[in-house]
C-alpha cells in the first residue's frame, strides 16, 4: 500500500464517514480550508476527491451552499458498480458469510487474461458462501490481482463486503464492471450448499471490475434463483 496518492486517502476517509452515517444525508462537509487542515494536503488533492464523490452521487456540491451529502441508498444508478452483498443490504437483507477461504494461486490463461495480467502470475482466490437472513443464498468466488493488495491473504476471514474492505483498507477506487449473466440447474454439491434440489435453477454472474489501474477482480456468483433477481432499468433511445 506504499505511494497511495493523497487524493484517494482522502476519498476513502470521507466515503467511509458517509457510509457510517457520520456525515449523514442532508449534511454538509466541512469547507475545504477544513478539509485542508484535517487531512494535511492541498486544496488541489481536496478537489480532486470531492470530484470523485460527486461524480459517484454521494454529494453535491453547490455554490454558495457548500457540499452537501446525497441519500444514494435506495437508487442503484447504472453507472455505479455494486456488489452482491451490498445489493442484499440495500433490500434489507441481514447478510453474513457463512465458510470463507483464501488462498495464494496461479493465475491460469483464462484468469490472466480476463485481469490483464501474466499467464502464472499470483492471484488471491476467495471462496465464500452468503446468507441472507441466515439462509445460504449464493456461492462465491473471486480471483483478485495479488499486487494490488499486499498481505491480503492474511487477517481477512471475516470480512462480509470485499468491494468496501478493498475501499477502507487499500483506498481502492472502482471504475467500472463487466458482467455475464446467465442460467444453469444446481449440481448436487452446489444443492447441499444452498439447501435447493439438484436441478434447481441458479444464476450465474461472471464479472470483471475495475479500478484506476486497470482490472482487479474476476468472480463467479452462483445465486439461487428464487431468491434473487436481476432488474435492468432502460431510458430513451
Amino acid at each position: 500500500m506504499k505511494n497511495i496518492p493523497a487524493y484517494k486517502i482522502v476519498y476513502s476517509s470521507l466515503k467511509q464517514s458517509i457510509r457510517d452515517g457520520s456525515l449523514p444525508p442532508g449534511s454538509f462537509l466541512p469547507t475545504e480550508t477544513e478539509l485542508c487542515k484535517q487531512f494535511n494536503v492541498s486544496k488541489t488533492t481536496i478537489r480532486k476527491a470531492i470530484s470523485l464523490l460527486a461524480q459517484e452521487g454521494h454529494i453535491r456540491v453547490t455554490q454558495g451552499r457548500g457540499t452537501e451529502v446525497l441519500d444514494n441508498s435506495t437508487t442503484q444508478k447504472l453507472n455505479t458498480v455494486s456488489s452482491f452483498t451490498e445489493t442484499l443490504v440495500q433490500k434489507g437483507y441481514s447478510v453474513s458469510t457463512r465458510g470463507a477461504f483464501i488462498q495464494t494461486v496461479r493465475a491460469d490463461a483464462h484468469i490472466a487474461k480476463v485481469l490483464n495480467i501474466p499467464e502464472g502470475a499470483s492471484v488471491y482466490n476467495v471462496q465464500r458462501v452468503q446468507c441472507a437472513d441466515g439462509a445460504p443464498i449464493a456461492i462465491m468466488e473471486n480471483y483478485l490481482v495479488a499486487d494490488m493488495f499486499p498481505n491480503f491473504h492474511t487477517g481477512y476471514a471475516d470480512f462480509i463486503s470485499l468491494y468496501a474492505t478493498l475501499e477502507k483498507d487499500y483506498h481502492l477506487i472502482i471504475t467500472k464492471a463487466e458482467e455475464t449473466i446467465m442460467a444453469a440447474t444446481a449440481t448436487f454439491i452446489e444443492s447441499q450448499i444452498l439447501n435447493v434440489e439438484v436441478g434447481e435453477p441458479l444464476l450465474i454472474s461472471k464479472r470483471v471490475t475495475y479500478c484506476d489501474r486497470g482490472p482487479f477482480d474476476y468472480s463467479i456468483l452462483k445465486i439461487r434463483g428464487d431468491k434473487y433477481s436481476y432488474s435492468i432499468h432502460l431510458a430513451g433511445r
